[in-house]
């Protein structure tokens, strides 16, 4: 059993993929050539967005946002400790300071009340109120904007993130890296920041066969500039540079291959809602194990299907059982950002963001993709419905 199968994708689609590498062979065009121009219409429209500029991953288009807005030393990034490492990565690669905000044990996304509070300590510069890096404590770096997570495709609760953006100055990125394709009340996932990410690593809902990446934004003056930082800071021609920037051009097969994806994308969404569904109708009456929330006016992308056991004891247990009967599984994510090496010079420690911590160790992942079966998702679940 596979985690995520791609090869019954490109099995479905396989001559279209074929077709589309073939044209990208001949026409020879590798460097931006005319399919990531296609790509990235299509994206725009299907979004909802004016702007969509396509770059080399999703850690990439992070990057990109925050250079577009200016962020460097002596800035203040808040963003949640349960993701993957890329989201607070990019604000430390800018010499800026990521401050961690505990996240909503329901869905997993940052929580709004403790954002609110998170400000207010910065500013205050008093960690009694939220716990903060050390270098905050100690110089007076400044708040200036907020990195979102749509964690596993389902969206942040936005309504409330961008009010207390809008009151306290504060920029919004969204990091929809894996999630393309959810929706927050009928607006589409990279909408719902001033700039959206996300990411074309193959097993994301939307992934290409290679590394990629795309933003998305209403804003002239910030997809112009991204649209510079991708091919080095260009200017008004190659050898123009108006900008310190990056090489970070989402290349042409990989656009090409993503056309022949994005044909079938809504589709898979739709299937994806069909597997959560049933994943959820089985695991529900479980006493031990929590099915993952999706409020009222959402739609996940589905990137994973992330379930919560009891404790970290039953996690152990319930993972040992599926793996005895060949059924993959995997933890997104064992450690919080805030307790790993990479970021011990901020000064956090086991305590200040205990939502995290504890998701962390009862959390993990079933099998999930467009084309699971019905009668292979009733097998998982006859393997876990086993209470311990």
């Amino acid at each position: 059993m596979q985690f995520i199968d791609l090869a019954a994708q490109q099995k479905r689609i396989k001559e279209r993929i074929d077709a589309n590498i073939q044209g990208v062979l001949s026409h020879g065009k590798y460097i931006l050539g005319p399919e990531v121009g296609e790509l990235e219409e299509r994206l725009a429209e299907y979004v909802g967005v004016r702007h969509c500029v396509g770059c080399s991953s999703g850690t990439d288009a992070l990057l990109m946002a925050l250079m577009a807005k200016g962020v460097g030393p002596g800035d203040a990034i808040f963003a949640t400790p349960f993701t993957f490492i890329a989201t607070a990565e990019v604000i430390a690669l800018l010499g800026a300071s990521p401050v961690f905000v505990d996240i909503d044990p329901q869905t997993f996304n940052i929580d709004p009340e403790k954002l609110e509070l998170a400000v207010q300590a910065m500013k205050s510069r008093n960690p009694s109120v939220h716990p903060l890096p050390i270098a905050c404590n100690q110089s007076p770096a400044i708040p200036k904007g907020i990195v979102t997570v749509d964690l596993f495709g389902l969206p942040c609760e936005y309504d409330k993130i961008n009010a207390i953006a809008q009151e306290h100055g504060l920029f919004v990125i969204e990091d929809a890296a894996q999630g393309l394709g959810g929706e927050y009340h009928r607006k589409k996932a990279c909408a719902l920041g001033e700039v959206g990410c996300t990411s074309f690593f193959p097993a994301k809902p939307l992934g290409c066969y290679g590394d990629g990446g795309a933003v998305f934004t209403d804003d002239d003056g910030l997809a112009e500039t991204m649209r510079s930082i991708v091919v080095h800071g260009k200017g008004t021609y190659k050898y123009d540079n108006a900008r310190i920037g990056l090489n970070a051009r989402l290349d042409t097969l990989q656009a090409a291959i993503l056309l022949a994806k994005f044909d079938i994308f809504p589709e898979e969404i739709e299937l994806r809602q069909k597997v959560a569904q049933r994943y959820t109708e089985l695991i529900s009456p479980c006493s031990t194990l929590y099915a993952p929330c999706v409020p009222g006016g959402y739609k996940s992308a589905w990137a994973q299907y992330s379930v919560l056991a009891k404790s970290e004891e039953m996690k152990a247990a319930f993972q040992g059982r599926l793996k005895e009967n060949g059924i993959p599984t995997a933890v997104y994510y064992p450690k919080p950002l805030h307790l790993q090496s990479a970021f011990s010079y901020l000064g956090y420690k086991v305590g200040d963001f205990p939502v995290s911590e504890d998701c962390s160790r009862r959390i993990f992942s079933l099998p999930m993709h467009p084309y699971l079966e019905d009668k292979t998702i009733e097998r998982i679940c006859r393997v876990l419905m086993h209470e311990l």
